[in-house]
């Protein structure tokens, strides 16, 4: 986790503190490997992790053929878990990091660099001190991942169990021991709420106001050269290895047999999504279709829920003060601490039996995906008002608006990114979850991630990195086509100079 958390710090500043182009070449380079995990599936990483160092692994038969050196599975167990989850939960500290250092005024770094400071002086003093919220904030979200992580372990774990794969193992294995999963899930989501009450506290009273009615054209500093020799050393370096990762789990989907036999082929492709010409039309005759028009379907009702009432929770929090305001920001935000493979269980048994009896319905996996990413909503629009000083409400209303007015011309349109950020990162992972949903698929209701972990323990990995690349290459396009809609918030602020 405090790997992650360094990274991802590195990573945004390289992507902040550097002199970049916003639309540059670098910059969107930068952008599309720090943040690619988010867009894929959570075993995408994993599955090309095992094409360069499982057993029939590039580097296995690299060191065979050079030294004679037997393959064997050194790389699963905690190692590969490591490694995969370094993978997925990085940008998520890329994300915060970057989020807080959009953050810092540039005016406090141009007066202690007015008072003598140098750049050195200015980044260990003021820098870096401002960051630390933000840091503390990474690394106990990325604990919490870490901690409650399902689809990485299931695929790269071995014989290395940990808490979320017992637990699946305790409902679905040769014994099934319901009594074991609750009781396994109990202790999980005890570890889980601790470190997320920890996380509540070192951050409480902390103030993010950043927009409001003064101007801010300062130009943020350009890191020192040590820092920055350090961020290129080993951001670098990773982002090299992230791509080589892609690369090579891409090419898995193409290749006959991976580690036997490389020979170029589009079959797993057809297996999986095969249109033939039928009697009555044109037939979905690939053994993926029912699963991704399932997936799609289902995390299309789910968001806009998400983002709707995630928002509307956000401004009883942020505008709004009642009796047992605590409990239910609590509450709002406790399913984020619940780790997914919990939740499964919970609704297994809350759904299974009368009189709400919801189990192998499409509903219950709504039902699930609202309640697992509802806090995304929450979270997306408190960080929004949080950010919109009360003087632009107040001037609004001075101006004889009525509070219809205020809502509909003033707070909106500056929660708009908010809502459209709630929207698409409620559909994507909806669209890429597992763990939360292991227990509710049926044959009727399959999604896309089940069926690629089927097909991963089956030994199929070509259709499954198949299926795959056909998932990246879909939430990408949805992710570009929403920042295309959305566009960049401007803050007025000067242009840096690029390093040197």
């Amino acid at each position: 986790v405090g790997a992650l958390t360094v990274l991802g710090t590195l990573l945004a500043l390289l992507a902040e503190r550097t002199g970049l182009k916003p639309k540059g070449l670098a910059q969107q380079l930068l952008k599309l490997l720090a943040l690619a995990p988010i867009i894929t599936p959570p075993f995408v990483v994993g599955l090309g992790l095992i094409l360069l160092f499982g057993r029939a692994g590039i580097v296995n038969e690299l060191l065979e053929w050079a030294w004679a050196i037997e393959p064997t599975r050194w790389f699963y167990g905690a190692l590969g878990i490591g490694l995969a989850q370094m993978f997925a939960f990085t940008p998520i500290a890329y994300l915060m990091m970057r989020g807080v250092l959009q953050g810092i005024s540039p005016s406090l770094e141009e007066a202690s660099q007015t008072l003598g400071a140098s750049r050195a002086q200015v980044f260990w003093s003021v820098t870096l001190p401002l960051l630390k919220p933000g840091l503390v904030n990474a690394f106990l979200i990325g604990f919490i991942e870490s901690m409650a992580d399902f689809g990485n372990p299931i695929i790269l774990g071995g014989q290395f169990s940990v808490l979320s794969t017992e637990i699946f193992f305790a409902i679905v294995g040769a014994a099934i021991d319901p009594g074991m999963a609750a009781a396994l899930s109990l202790v999980l989501t005890v570890f889980a709420l601790a470190v997320f009450v920890i996380q509540r506290q070192v951050l409480s009273g902390a103030q993010f106001t950043t927009v409001s009615g003064k101007g801010d054209a300062g130009i943020p500093l350009n890191l020192p050269p040590a820092v920055l020799n350090v961020c290129r050393g080993i951001a670098g370096p990773w982002l090299a290895f992230t791509l080589v990762v892609y690369v090579f789990a891409f090419a898995g989907g193409f290749v006959q047999t991976w580690g036997r036999d490389y020979t170029f082929t589009l079959n797993h492709f057809k297996t999986a999504f095969d249109v033939q010409w039928g009697e009555f039309g044109w037939v979905w005759a690939g053994t993926a279709w029912n699963s991704l028009f399932n997936t799609l379907s289902l995390s299309a009702m789910a968001a806009p829920v998400c983002a709707g009432l995630g928002l509307l929770m956000a401004w009883l929090l942020a505008r709004t003060e009642f009796k047992g305001k605590n409990a239910f920001e609590f509450a709002a935000l406790l399913t984020f601490a619940i780790p997914g493979t919990v939740l499964g269980v919970s609704y297994i048994l809350a759904f299974n039996v009368p009189p709400v009896e919801l189990t192998g319905t499409g509903l219950v996996i709504v039902l699930c995906f609202i309640f697992r990413n509802l806090p995304v909503g929450v979270r997306a629009g408190t960080a929004a008002f949080k950010q919109l000083d009360r003087s632009l409400d107040e001037a609004s209303v001075m101006l004889r608006a009525s509070t219809l007015t205020t809502l509909r011309e003033v707070v909106l349109p500056l929660l708009k990114p908010a809502l459209v950020a709630a929207l698409i990162y409620s559909f994507v992972r909806s669209m890429t979850t597992v763990s939360a949903v292991i227990f509710l698929v049926t044959a009727k209701y399959e999604l896309a991630t089940t069926y690629i972990i089927g097909r991963v323990g089956n030994g199929d990995y070509g259709v499954a990195l198949a299926y795959c690349t056909v998932l990246m290459a879909l939430m990408g396009f949805i992710t570009v086509v929403i920042q295309r809609w959305v566009g960049q918030r401007e803050l007025g602020r000067r242009e840096m100079k690029a390093s040197t």
